[in-house]
């Protein structure tokens, strides 16, 4: 029995018999479970695209590493071109990529996704071994580019074949990196569309997991390759060797050009700043007829940042450009800029260095 309040304001009954009840609850529990099902299928028909993408792929890559093995990797074997150890550096373990990649394919053929990635991750760290090797690679091939005659012809003569299609050696080279990323997006979708109840799931999940911490072990070889070249770049901008950039542990920033506010009345200064993780350096450009250092800078300064307190003086409204003030024990350095963003742009990564040393 229901009880509803009619149009006329009065209460009135309104009496729903138990099976009619049943009916409604049977209802409702059907328009549910069609509802997980509905689910289920739109999970099954995303997680069959992705792993139809993934093989096709799959084969593209294996096609295209066997033409690296087949065309240089096998013959300069055979023919003693290249010293062994040479052959190595430049090539790496390529081969061991491949058969890796192959025993996944024939996995995926067979349909068995997650026992093929189970076991395709125990491979995983060749690719991080293969990232770690890759410039002494691209500097050994230079090399036996310029010192080998026979190698250049060789390589020349291979890279005209059809099969490569315009592609250079050093084209194809870097491929099992970009690979390694595809992995990391296609096992992700694949883990995203797969019932969380299933055995496959924990195998997919660790499979993530894996190429997850592989591709973040690359990406940290890229950026302490890519700080060294700053770092490097930074001291041979500076004339003498007196200021030491290149220091183990050491981080690049950012660098741009401030005016350095005087404490008494004086002109504004310009100067360069270099910005790392625990030293700020400023510079000044050398005289421009000084026959060995014109496009040289001399170091002015070496600001610890361990000591260091940042303030935003001015800039923190919509008004022209801004000043910050950095404090030292020994000195106070007031920075402008007429640019606004950059002043916030430097109080930003010079607090964040600051934090970052003091933790």
């Amino acid at each position: 029995m229901s009880v509803f309040l009619s149009s006329s304001g009065s209460f009135r009954s309104l009496y729903i018999s138990p099976d009619s009840a049943m009916s409604a609850s049977s209802l409702l529990f059907a328009v549910g479970a069609n509802t997980v099902e509905d689910q289920r299928a739109r999970w099954e028909r995303k997680r069959s695209r992705t792993a139809k993408e993934l093989l096709e792929t799959e084969h593209k890559y294996l096609e295209q590493l066997d033409l690296v093995l087949t065309y240089f990797v096998t013959i300069l074997k055979a023919k003693g071109t290249l010293k062994p150890a040479v052959l190595e550096t430049i090539f790496g373990p390529l081969e061991s990529l491949y058969s890796a990649s192959h025993v996944l394919s024939f996995h995926l053929e067979k349909g068995n996704l997650g026992p093929g990635l189970e076991n395709f991750c125990q491979s995983l760290d060749l690719y991080g071994h293969y990232a770690d090797n890759l410039e002494q690679a691209n500097k050994t091939l230079k090399e036996q580019l310029r010192k080998n005659k026979s190698f250049r012809r060789f390589k020349k003569l291979q890279e005209a074949r059809p099969q490569f299609q315009g592609r250079e050696l050093e084209d194809l080279l870097p491929l099992p990196l970009q690979r390694l990323h595809q992995y990391k997006h296609f096992f992700r979708d694949l883990l995203q569309n797969t019932s969380p109840d299933t055995a496959e799931y924990q195998k997919l999940a660790k499979a993530v997991k894996s190429v997850s911490e592989v591709s973040q072990w690359v990406q940290d070889i890229f950026d302490k390759r890519e700080n060294s070249l700053q770092l490097l770049r930074v001291q041979k901008l500076l004339k003498g060797q007196k200021t030491q950039v290149l220091t183990p542990g050491r981080w690049y920033i950012r660098e741009g050009w401030l005016l350095v506010v005087p404490s008494k009345g004086e002109e504004l200064k310009r100067r360069m700043f270099f910005l790392f993780s625990d030293i700020l350096i400023a510079a000044k450009p050398c005289h421009p007829l000084h026959l060995l250092n014109s496009n040289k800078l001399s170091c002015q300064a070496v600001y610890p940042l361990h000591q260091c307190s940042v303030d935003k003086v001015f800039g923190h409204t919509q008004s022209q450009g801004g000043l910050l003030s950095l404090s030292f024990p020994q000195k106070t350095l007031l920075l402008m800029s007429s640019n606004q963003q950059e002043i916030h742009d430097w109080y930003r990564s010079l607090t964040a260095a600051v934090r970052q040393l003091k933790a």
